[in-house]
């Protein structure tokens, strides 16, 4: 391994390594805690929030450790998986180098709460600490919400951004999330588990041992569960052991100091996001892995931005003697099927690449009427920003273009059709992911 600066763990975050995000069902239920006064001590205990500066450690790691509050699993299963992480150093390096822009504050957050630290070893397992990370079930960021669940957490996700990614309220709503899952069973593994597989799920597992007089634990539930529940506690469990233990499994953790890593710096106008990365000094891949919930490439009314503190104070001082526009960016909305890509490239005095680039349209695709779209300012509307109600709402509506390629004396071909009604579906099925994936109780998936 390697020791790792700001700079470096800053360009580490943006070396995704592959991901198996876990998307898992969150089944809706009433069920009070699975245990009786013991478990009620336990709550008492786990959620008594440490005082400030209890931590005085260096080193995070050490920081971590010292909150480690879970009971232990021993099985196979967690054997396996310290195998297969403490044999892939390279991986370890990517993560622990993502990590460490995010990690300060998921220790903290769990210790106001007065959480078990090893939570914030959670995204290794859900993420490896990549906040752009997306499941096959459409499940994103650190903690892999799905959109349903975002949203039940206040978890904005709208055409400018997806809170699903950013990091202060996906970290925020994950916790509240095992918070309330683990009031509601009184045991850390049980919750986790109902975190991947879904409480109603876990609440049935539960009643089908309790009615056969065996116990309810999470060991003796696991023959009932699907396969990457079953995986996801002795996953956390291996990773615990190496941060407990590196030297023990010949793993060297590079060092991540015990301070901040960023600060919050408000906005209250539109800004590019190129030009906020250029008046922090830093590069826009830099920028983004601090502020990964962005999509456009502007960011439209008051938000929060995370920099480093340095980089903050360059932010507020080049902010100062900035005498150009913030934002190029602006909205229209399609009002007729007559308006083509190209039309509104002239109009707008661009190039049709650019806005299909700014709104990630696909070729042989087309505005839907009703769609909003971003285009770049005018003269007209040089000092107008983006409008509330138009984050909260514009949504953009896609379908296949067979009008252009007949404007150029042709039809699409066989292939090109396919690759257009194949792009066409798949944005209909992600609008539709949250709504499909439910259960038997009905409830959104996480």
């Amino acid at each position: 391994m390697y020791e790792t600066t700001r700079t470096q763990a800053l360009a580490l975050a943006l070396i995704l390594a592959p991901v198996l995000g876990h998307a898992a069902e969150s089944a809706s239920s009433p069920l009070a805690s699975s245990s009786g006064g013991s478990a009620a001590l336990a709550k008492t205990q786990i959620f008594a929030p440490a005082k400030a500066d209890d931590y005085k450690e260096p080193d995070l790691w050490a920081r971590i450790r010292s909150g480690y509050a879970i009971p232990d699993v021993d099985n196979s299963l967690v054997a396996k998986h310290i195998q297969w992480y403490s044999s892939r150093p390279d991986y370890l390096a990517r993560t622990s180098g993502r990590a460490s822009l995010y990690l300060y504050h998921v220790v903290q957050e769990l210790e106001k709460r007065g959480m078990p630290t090893e939570l914030a070893l959670l995204p290794v397992i859900e993420s490896a600490f990549n906040p752009q990370a997306l499941s096959t079930a459409n499940a994103s960021g650190l903690w892999q919400f799905v959109p349903g669940t975002g949203r039940d957490f206040n978890l904005q996700q709208n055409m400018f951004k997806d809170e699903r990614r950013g990091v202060l309220a996906s970290t925020d709503a994950a916790l509240t999330y095992l918070q309330r899952l683990y009031t509601m069973f009184g045991d850390w593994q049980l919750a986790l588990a109902a975190y991947n597989w879904g409480e109603g799920n876990v609440q049935k597992a539960i009643q089908k041992n309790r009615a056969a007089g065996k116990p309810t634990d999470f060991e003796s539930l696991a023959e009932l569960m699907p396969a990457e529940t079953r995986n996801y506690v002795p996953k956390l469990q291996a990773v615990k052991n190496i941060i407990a233990n590196p030297g023990q499994y010949g793993v060297a953790l590079p060092n991540i100091d015990n301070q901040p890593y960023f600060t919050t710096v408000d906005k209250t106008s539109d800004i590019d996001l190129a030009v906020a990365a250029q008046l922090a000094e830093m590069s826009v891949d830099e920028f983004k892995a601090l502020n990964p919930q962005f999509k456009k490439p502007v960011i439209a009314g008051d938000s929060q931005i995370l920099l480093p503190k340095e980089n903050a104070e360059k932010f507020h001082l080049n902010l100062a003697q900035w005498g150009h526009a913030l934002s190029t960016w602006t909205t229209h909305k399609i009002t007729s099927a007559k308006e083509s890509i190209a039309s509104l490239a002239q109009k707008f005095d661009t190039t049709p690449d650019v806005i299909r680039q700014a709104n990630n349209i696909p070729p042989q695709m087309r505005l839907k009427a009703g769609s909003t779209i971003l285009v770049p300012k005018t003269s007209a509307s040089a000092g107008n920003d983006i409008t509330e109600n138009i984050i909260e709402n514009a949504q953009m509506m896609l379908e296949a273009d067979h009008g252009d390629s007949k404007r150029k004396g042709g039809k699409l071909s066989g292939v090109q059709r396919i690759k257009a009604t194949a792009a066409h579906a798949v944005a209909e099925i992600k609008s539709r992911v949250s709504r499909s994936k439910t259960n038997a109780n009905g409830r959104k998936r996480r």
